[in-house]
């Protein structure tokens, strides 16, 4: 995995069905293109900000806790999401051609199942991750910027 040169490594929150994909099935598999986000803002985000080396705190949503369960890291910078071509795909994006595709995705690299599954709960208690998107009401985006600082808290918190 080579990183991007004179990149500063940024931090993120992804969220993902447990059932759908986890943080187990993304051990299994190694990497994955974090396909079929259909948000413009997540989308940017991918697009022009998420380089190769960033961090990211894997977060399980929908879940019975919801949470963070472990790391991951940007493994490929972005390219077009392969599923808005499809027909036959949930993401399927009729306004897409190959020339101008309309979605792009990163693909993650996993890094790391936590022994300490942070939930939720322990999140919106814990004063030191006050500022933290995901503790907002109405913040439901599945990829959110996170904070150098929370970032290794919550890792030193989950290892």
């Amino acid at each position: 995995m080579k990183t991007q040169q004179n990149h500063t490594p940024k931090y993120w929150l992804m969220k993902s069905e447990p059932d759908v994909f986890g943080i187990d099935h993304l051990k299994k598999d190694k990497t994955t293109w974090w396909e079929g986000v259909r948000n413009y803002l997540a989308r940017n985000y991918m697009m022009n900000e998420m380089h190769v080396g960033d961090q990211i705190l894997f977060y399980h949503s929908n879940a019975k806790p919801s949470g963070i369960a472990g790391l991951a890291v940007v493994s490929h910078n972005a390219e077009p999401d392969q599923l808005q071509f499809n027909k036959k795909s949930a993401s399927f994006e009729k306004r897409a051609t190959r020339e101008k595709p309309v979605w792009f995705c990163v693909q993650v690299a996993f890094q790391h199942k936590f022994k300490n599954f942070i939930s939720l709960e322990e999140i919106k208690q814990d004063p030191q991750c006050s500022n933290m998107l995901v503790i907002r009401k109405g913040q439901r985006l599945s990829i959110q910027p996170v904070s150098e600082k929370d970032f290794l808290y919550l890792k030193k918190k989950g290892l």
